[in-house]
């Protein structure tokens, strides 16, 4: 009897033990979930982004490209062609970009790659979709055949190279606010090490 009790005891030692430095033990199991920890974890909406002047321009600017895509493919026949087709490419390319874009703001994803300068990638298609909307839109109002659906497609045009004016506009002014913060953080960041240098010289002794 004496034997059995020894064992228990000794058994409810061991389990104290264990459950003791099992406490304390920094490699714990953790209940975070997998799933959690891949890089899509954090996506949300960005409801700030969307009422914002970048994020309604850019939606503006994906249903006029789209208006202006759907009009010019109703045209069956041309003659010439080339500013229809000019005007379909443009359209089309500046539907898939600019709504690309707005799907990349508008759920954080560019904060996932923050070695591109996002700013500078959206000045860069605004400034190109403006001119390449205007010209399109120039060339297409001068050789149509008056049809409902080159008039409708040229107004799009024209509405979408305005609102590509502004969103460039606004585009031009927070890149050069963000190079001159970045420039000023630069500038800062050199005086406080020079002052740092200039002070470790003042601290050393002089020879003799």
């Amino acid at each position: 009897m004496r034997n059995t009790e020894e064992a228990e005891g000794l058994d409810g030692e061991a389990s104290n033990t264990s459950m003791i430095s099992g406490a304390s033990s920094p490699y714990q199991p953790t209940t975070e979930p997998v799933h959690s920890r891949g890089v899509l974890g954090g996506i949300r909406c960005d409801v700030e982004y969307l009422k914002s002047y970048f994020g309604v321009l850019k939606a503006v600017e994906v249903v006029l490209s789209l208006l202006g895509f759907i009009c010019i493919e109703t045209i069956m026949m041309c003659s010439p062609c080339s500013g229809v087709y000019f005007f379909e490419f443009v359209s089309c390319t500046a539907f898939v970009v600019t709504g690309t874009l707005l799907v990349i703001f508008s759920l954080n994803l560019h904060t996932k790659v923050p070695h591109i300068n996002w700013n500078l990638t959206d000045l860069g298609n605004t400034a190109a979709s403006t001119l390449l909307f205007f010209l399109s839109s120039l060339v297409l109002a001068c050789i149509n055949h008056n049809t409902g659906a080159e008039i409708s497609a040229v107004t799009f045009g024209f509405l979408a190279t305005g609102v590509y004016v502004l969103n460039t506009f606004l585009a031009v002014r927070r890149w050069r606010r963000g190079n001159g913060t970045q420039r000023a953080a630069q500038n800062s960041e050199y005086m406080r090490a020079r002052t740092a240098s200039r002070g470790e010289m003042e601290a050393r002794p002089e020879l003799a």
